[in-house]
C-alpha cells in the first residue's frame, strides 16, 4: 500500500474524548482513536518539536524528553524504550498519537529515566549501585550480538533485572559482573573487527561476562532495559564515534547485499509439488546478482551463497559489516488458502499492516527456533518481536525502506503481469538490525499448485529476477540524483 493510499484511507471524525484522553479531541484512524500530538504539547505544558516531514518528533517537559517516531508503537522516555497500544502516525502534516498515551505515557513524565549511559572503559567505576540483595533471583535467558558500522551491541537477556558492575580487566578485555545470576556458561564468537568475542562463565554466585577485543577498545555506553529484563552493551568504534556514519544521499549507491532467505536444514516453505523455498530464492538471488553487477555495476555482495543455514541476525550483521547501502531479502510465500497468488513486498515495522502481514512476518520469524535448536538451547520465544524492535539499527531508515518498497513492487507488478499485493509492514527479526534501508521480497507463493508450477520454470525466474533489477534500478537512479550535489563538492 503506497502512502497516497494510506492517506486516503484516513478518515477524520472529532469526537469527545473519555478520561484517558484527559478530555482532548480525538480523531479516528484505522478504528483506532488518536489525539494531536501539539495538543497533548499544550495539556503538558510542553515544548514540542516536529514537522510534517521529519522522521522523529520530540517533547520537551521541564526536565524530560519523549521521543516518537513516526509509523512505530515504540517511543523513549528520556532513552527508556516503551511501546504504544498504536503507532505513531503523521496524517496531513499533523502528527498524532494514540489517545490511550495520555493515561499510558503522561503520568509517567516525572519519573526520572532510567538509562545510564557508561563512562569511558579507562575510568571503569560500577555502572550500577543497587545492592544486589534488593533484586530477584535471575537466570540467563539469551546472550546476542549486533554488529554496526559504526558499533557493535551486545544483550544481555535476563528472567529478571540483574545488577552489574566493571571489574579490572587486560587491555584487549572488558569483564562485567553480572551480580546473582546463575545459568549455563555460553560463548558468542563476533569477529566483527571491533570485537572478537564475549564469554559469559560462572564466577561464584555471579556471573562474569568477558568481552575481547581484537584491538584498541572504543567506548562502552550501557542501557539497561525491561520488558524483557536487559542489560544493552554498545562498543563503538575508537576511530568512528557511535553514530557518526555517511549515510543515502551523502554518496552514490556502490554496494547492495542480496539475502536468499531459509537455506540449509531450514528449507523454508514447501510446495505441494515438492518446491522448496530455500532453493528457489537462492536461485532467483544469485540470478538478480549476475544482472545488478552487469547492468548497474555495483558491488553485490550475498548473505549466503550456498545451502547453508545462516541465523537471521547475522544476514544483517553482515550487509552492516560490509557497509551495504541497501539489504534486500529475497523469500517466497505461503498460505494454507491454496489460491493465494501474487507478490508483495515488505519493510520493518512494529505494527503490522494487518494480521496477513503479522502471520506472515510470524511465519519468517520461526526460523529462529532453528537458530535455538542448533545452539542447543530452548526453541522459539514467546514473543520474538517485542525482542527484536528494542534492537532495531536506526529508525531513520524506515522512510527509505518504504520508498525502496514501493518502487520494487511496482516494477514486479508491471513487469509479471501478477497481482499486487501490495507494500506492507511487519516485525520481521530478519530486517531488525539493517542499518540501511531494507526490504523483503515475497515472489510468489508456493503452496499454490500453478505458482509453484511457474515458479520452477527457469524463464519466469529469469523474469522475476529482471523485474527486481529493473525496480533496483529505478531506485538507484532517484538515490544517485539526490546524492549528486554532495558528490560534487568532493574534492
Amino acid at each position: 500500500m503506497t502512502w497516497a493510499r494510506l492517506a486516503a484511507t484516513v478518515v477524520l471524525l472529532v469526537l469527545c474524548s473519555g478520561t484517558e484522553g484527559a478530555g482532548l479531541p480525538t480523531i479516528s484512524h484505522e478504528g483506532r482513536s488518536y489525539i494531536e500530538l501539539s495538543r497533548v504539547a499544550e495539556s503538558l505544558r510542553s515544548r514540542l518539536e516536529a514537522t510534517a516531514e521529519s522522521t522523529q518528533a520530540r517533547l520537551r517537559t521541564a526536565t524530560q524528553v519523549v521521543t516518537f517516531t513516526r509509523n512505530w508503537a515504540r517511543i523513549l522516555v528520556d532513552g527508556v524504550p516503551m511501546v504504544l497500544d498504536a503507532p505513531v502516525v503523521v496524517r496531513r502534516g499533523v502528527w498524532l498519537v494514540p489517545e490511550t498515551f495520555m493515561a499510558q505515557v503522561a503520568p509517567k513524565l516525572t519519573v526520572a529515566a532510567t538509562t545510564t549511559p557508561a563512562p569511558v572503559l579507562a575510568q571503569g567505576p560500577p555502572l550500577s549501585s543497587a545492592p544486589a540483595a534488593t533484586l530477584p533471583a535471575a537466570t540467563l535467558n539469551d546472550l546476542r550480538s549486533r554488529s554496526y558500522p559504526s558499533f557493535t551491541r551486545l544483550v544481555v537477556e535476563t528472567s529478571a533485572a540483574v545488577t552489574h558492575r566493571l571489574e579490572p580487566a587486560g587491555a584487549r578485555d572488558l569483564r562485567i559482573r553480572l551480580l546473582g545470576l546463575t545459568g549455563a556458561p555460553q560463548v558468542e564468537a563476533i569477529n566483527d573487527g571491533l570485537v572478537e568475542e564475549a564469554r559469559l562463565e560462572r564466577a561464584g554466585a555471579d556471573s562474569v561476562l568477558r568481552v575481547t577485543f581484537e584491538g584498541a577498545a572504543g567506548e562502552l555506553r550501557v542501557a539497561t532495559l525491561a520488558d524483557p529484563p536487559r542489560l544493552v552493551l554498545d562498543f563503538s568504534r575508537p576511530a568512528e564515534p557511535a553514530g557518526t556514519r555517511a549515510r543515502q544521499g551523502a554518496t552514490p549507491l556502490r554496494t547492495i547485499v542480496l539475502d536468499a532467505g531459509h537455506g540449509g536444514h531450514d528449507s523454508g516453505a514447501v510446495g505441494p509439488g515438492g518446491l522448496m523455498e530455500k532453493e528457489l530464492v537462492l536461485e532467483v538471488t544469485k540470478r538478480v546478482a549476475r544482472m545488478l553487477t552487469d547492468r548497474l555495476g555495483v558491488k553485490v555482495l550475498l548473505s549466503r551463497d550456498g545451502d547453508h543455514f545462516v541465523t537471521l541476525r547475522d544476514r544483517t550483521s553482515f550487509a552492516n559489516r560490509e557497509r551495504a547501502d541497501l539489504f534486500v531479502s529475497i523469500h517466497a510465500n505461503a498460505h494454507r488458502v491454496v489460491a493465494s497468488e501474487g507478490v508483495e513486498v515488505y519493510f520493518l515495522s512494529s505494527e503490522a499492516t494487518d494480521n496477513a502481514a503479522r502471520q506472515v512476518a510470524a511465519a519468517e520469524n520461526s526460523v529462529v527456533q532453528f537458530e535455538k535448536a542448533a545452539n542447543g538451547s530452548a526453541a522459539g520465544r514467546s514473543d520474538i518481536v517485542k525482542t527484536i524492535l528494542w534492537e532495531l539499527a536506526q529508525s531513520e531508515f524506515q522512510a527509505e525502506s518504504s520508498r525502496l518498497a514501493e518502487t520494487v513492487l511496482d516494477s514486479m507488478t508491471e513487469s509479471l503481469r501478477i497481482p499486487n499485493r501490495g507494500v506492507k509492514q511487519a516485525g520481521f527479526y530478519v530486517l531488525g538490525g539493517a542499518a540501511m534501508p531494507a526490504i523483503l521480497v515475497e515472489i510468489g507463493f508456493v503452496t499454490n499448485p500453478k505458482e509453484e508450477k511457474r515458479l520452477k520454470d527457469s524463464r519466469y525466474r529469469d523474469e522475476i529476477a529482471r523485474a527486481i533489477v529493473s525496480g533496483l534500478a529505478d531506485y538507484k537512479r532517484a538515490w544517485d540524483l539526490r546524492a549528486r550535489p554532495a558528490a560534487v563538492r568532493t574534492p
